[in-house]
């Protein structure tokens, strides 16, 4: 008997996650969204993986230019996560009001984040509702801090 999906987001609620932002942009359009499903894939060559639903506008610029990044939020940014999570619609300009920077590609950044992957995709794979995209990193920039956002159980947690 399958699962239901309610009883299986209940209990994805107990696995602790970090909280990051997949930006992207193409054709003078750009968008975000706060994602937990973002992993390290392989070291050499350098790629990392995120998972997004098929029916975000975020998937859609991912799909159109190849190029995604994302964004490692520090602990003072939940109200940036919140944003992104959907507390802003998803046809509004999200990045709007914020400073924002690129590195190699054309893909904003979130100025104030923990670290930054700026990625070219490799591979696509469809799975249910979502696309798993894996990206090779292009270009990756970090600032050394201990204070990383933590989401668990519907909620923002500290380290310590």
């Amino acid at each position: 008997m399958p699962i239901d999906p309610e009883i299986l987001r209940e209990a994805m609620r107990y696995w602790s996650t970090g909280v990051a932002i997949v930006t992207a942009s193409h054709g003078g359009i750009q968008h975000g969204m706060t994602v937990s499903s973002f992993t390290s894939v392989s070291l050499t060559p350098p790629q990392v993986l995120v998972s997004l639903a098929r029916n975000t506008r975020t998937h859609e610029l991912v799909m159109r230019s190849e190029l995604f990044g994302v964004n490692v939020l520090h602990a003072s940014q939940q109200e940036v996560s919140d944003r992104f999570a959907g507390r802003m619609p998803d046809d509004l300009d999200r990045l709007e009001g914020l400073e924002t920077f690129t590195l190699e590609s054309e893909v904003p950044f979130i100025r104030g984040g923990l670290a930054y992957f700026d990625c070219r995709v490799v591979t696509t794979l469809g799975s249910g509702t979502h696309t798993i995209f894996i990206g090779e990193v292009t270009t990756v920039q970090y600032q050394d801090s201990n204070d990383p956002l933590i989401y668990f159980n519907r909620g923002y947690r500290n380290l310590i």
